[in-house]
Parts: structure tokens; sequence; C-alpha cells
């Protein structure tokens, strides 16, 4: 038991090890930006389409890796993302102009859209429910770490190397993983064939790629926010077709049954409004400190780093905190954590005490790792083994589109408050507006039973 336990942990370690280096690579790029567009002699707005492109990528071929994995193995559908992921992030380091790299990342996205879910899905699969907050564990540290550490690890990029770093990077971690996954993981049995569900691949392709392109347009000033509106109500009238096709379709994309389920359902709901805060924190945070501070990317990244040390710093214990205080109470204390760091981080100024904005954002991290932890923990914990499959590609569906609006919101916000006040109080109110966000997930989850998920920590 011990041997097959240790295996099961590599296995996940391995998969974890994947998921960084993909949610790494989708934040990262941001902070090199401004010198890519210096490199390839492209404006501002050009050169975001290689953020913006690769986020879209993604949710749009998401829905494709559950049934891929249906039809030709995880284990093959897993190592044959993580080598393209690989040679299109060196392809993107060798470049020669703007065009030939935003291919590179359209591959970089359809990639990591297939490796993540994957990923997570070999992890989950077989996992009994007694085992999965354990192995939950291993998996949700890159989401946390990746956003965290990113500005610092690219700020220190782009001031001391060059650009081509920021993919360089993914070279070793990519080939390294592959290798290791070709004789650790056991190859799966490819279940019963089933049809390929083109009418709902398309509907959901075209209703998140729409939200997503909505969201961006925004970001781009208050002349386009009708435009965006427009799309991304669009996106969401399309949004509820999907929904219909789903339920009523005999062989689906993906099912939706584990929607009936309660824990479930409410990683997609309230769990969103979380993913979307996870996002947008780093990132508004070190922007703030870069734009009203006027601090360096070095110096910005190595404060906004200390969300990445409350990650890592609670991680030993979440699992001991859920045990003791159920899911629900774990949920609330991690709610009122983030709340209370957003708006205390209002109110910071260049003057303030260096380790206090260092306390906030470490404590701003505890809570968004115990949060995380408990909702994916609890998220699986009564979707029997052979729904994961399904339950997986949806839980990445939404968890990609909340993250990718999570930074399009914040911008917007801070846009549309400077109409009304200084850059200085507008950055302000968005970390207010961040806490207040917490209050949805307050509300949902007061109600659940106090007992709920009760079988993966008993």
């Amino acid at each position: 038991m011990v041997i097959k336990m240790t295996k099961e942990i590599k296995v996940a370690l391995l998969m974890a090890a994947s998921l960084f280096m993909e949610i790494l690579d989708g934040t990262i790029v941001t902070t090199a930006l401004p010198k890519m567009a210096q490199y390839f002699h492209t404006g501002s707005s050009t050169i975001a389409l290689l953020v913006s492109v690769y986020l879209i990528t993604v949710a749009i071929f998401i829905p494709l890796s559950g049934w891929m994995a249906n039809q030709f193995g995880k284990k093959k559908i897993w190592i044959i993302a993580v080598i393209l992921f690989t040679i299109s992030s060196l392809s993107s380091a060798l470049a020669p102009n703007f065009s030939f790299l935003l291919i590179m990342r359209i591959i970089q996205g359809i990639s990591g859209a297939l490796m993540t879910p994957t990923a997570r899905l070999i992890v989950l699969e077989k996992t009994p429910a007694s085992q999965l907050l354990k192995m939950i564990s291993y998996l949700i540290w890159p989401a946390l770490i990746a956003p965290a550490i990113a500005p610092l690890v690219g700020g220190f990029i782009v001031t001391y190397w060059n650009w081509q770093w920021i993919f360089l990077i993914n070279v070793p971690i990519g080939l390294i993983t592959a290798l290791i996954g070709a004789k650790l993981i056991d190859t799966d049995k490819v279940k019963n064939k089933t049809s390929f569900d083109l009418i709902g691949f398309i509907e959901i392709a075209l209703s998140s790629g729409i939200i997503l392109v909505g969201t961006e347009i925004a970001t781009h000033g208050k002349d386009y926010w009708l435009s965006a509106l427009g799309l991304v109500i669009l996106g969401i009238i399309l949004g509820f077709i999907v929904f219909r096709h789903l339920k009523k379709s005999d062989d689906p994309l993906f099912s939706l049954d584990s929607l009936k389920i309660t824990s479930f359902r409410i990683f997609q709901t309230s769990g969103s409004v979380l993913w979307l805060c996870v996002g947008a924190l780093p990132y508004i945070l070190t922007i703030f400190l870069q734009t009203v501070f006027q601090w360096s990317a070095v110096k910005a990244g190595s404060y906004v780093l200390f969300i990445f040390v409350g990650n890592i710093g609670i991680k030993p214990f979440t699992n001991i905190i859920i045990r003791k205080l159920g899911y629900r109470g774990a949920l609330l204390s991690s709610f009122g954590m983030v709340f209370i760091t957003s708006i205390a981080l209002a109110f910071i100024q260049i003057n303030t005490f260096p380790a206090w904005i260092m306390f906030l954002a470490l404590v701003s991290g505890v809570g968004r790792s115990l949060a995380l932890t408990a909702y994916n923990g609890l998220s699986f914990s009564e979707i029997a083994p052979q729904d994961r499959n399904s339950a997986n590609t949806l839980n990445a569906v939404v968890s990609t589109l909340a993250q990718g609006m999570g930074i399009s919101i914040i911008t917007v916000v801070v846009n549309l408050l400077q109409i009304f006040f200084s850059i200085t109080i507008s950055y302000k109110l968005s970390f207010v507006f961040l806490g207040l966000l917490m209050l949805y997930p307050v509300i949902e989850v007061i109600f659940l039973p106090k007992n709920i998920g009760h079988a993966t920590i008993s």
C-alpha cells in the first residue's frame, strides 16, 4: 500500500509540474509585453494579443480534452500535449516575426487546453473519496504559485536577461516531465469510443470565445464598452443554448449531471468568484505598486511574492484545518482572510511600513490557498469515479473562463473608476471591489450542511 501511494503522489506531483508550466506561461508573458513590443516594433494593443489569444484558445479547446482522453487514452494525450507545448515554447523564443509568434501562442493554447484537464483527470479519476483531499493538495499548488511568482520571475527576466527566456524556461520543464511521465504513468485502457459532439463543441467554443473576446475588448477603454457588453451578452445567450444542447443530447461532449450535486455545483458558482479574485489580485497589486508607487517590476514583484509565501506556508496545514473546521468552516475562514486583506490593501501608502504590505499579501495567500484546496476537495467528494471525466471537463471550462475574465474585469473596473476619481483612488477602490466580491461566496457557503464532504475527511 505504501508503494502504491508513493507512486500516486509522484504522479500527482508530476501532473502538478505540467499544470505549473501551463499556468505560469499564461501569466508571465504580461510582464514582458513592453520589451516584446519594442523588439517586434508593434503597438501595445497588438502585442497584448499574445495574452488574449492564448487565453481564448485554451477556453475554446478545453472541452475537447475529456472526449480525447476517452478516445485515445489519458497518458497518450497528456504526453502529446506536453511535447507540443514544449516545442511551441521553444519556437516562440525563436520567433522571427510577430505573426509566427502569435501562431505559436495559439498552438501553446491548444496543447495547454489538452494538458491541464487531462493531468487532473489522471490523478482524480481513480482516487477514492477518502484520498481526494490529499491528492488535491498536490494539484492545487500550481494555480496558487504561478500567478504569484509570475510578476517577480517575469520582471527579473526582462530586467537582467531578455524576453525569449519567458518561453525557454518551459523547455527543460516540459522535456523532463514528458520523459518521467512516459515511464511513471500507467497506460490506461481506452474506453468505449463515442461519437464526437461537433455541434456541442462549436457552441461551447463560440460561447467561451465570445465572452472572453468581449471582456478583452472592454479593457481597451470606454469607447469599446458598448461593443464589449454586446459580445458578453451574446456569449451568455449562447451559453444557455449550450446548456440545453448538453442536457438533451444523447451523446453530449460532456455530461452536466454533476451539477445536480451541491458540493460540485458551488465550486462552479461561488468558486468561480474566488477564481476571479485569484487571477486578479496579484495582477492589480503589481500594477498598483508600479503605476502609483512608481516601483520597478522587480521590486513590485518581490512584494507580490509574499502571496506565494502565504500559499506555500499554509499548505502543510490546509488538510488539518479542513478536517478540524469542516469544509464550510474552512471556506468561511478563508473568505474572511481574503476580504479583510483586500480591503486593507486599499489603505496602503508609499510610506507604509514594508512589512505590513508583505504581511497583507501573505495572509491573502493563506486565504486563497485554504479556499482553493477546500473547494477542490469538496467539488469531487460526491462525484462517482466513472463521472469524474465529464465533471473535470466542465470544471475546467468554468474555471478557465473565471480566471481569464479576472484580469479583464478588474482592468475595466479601474478604467471605469478613473472617470470619476484619480488613478490612485481608482486602484484603491478596486481592492475594495475584490474584497466585496467575497460576500457572494459567503452567502452561498454559509447555508451548506456542516458535514458536507465528510467522506473525504472522515
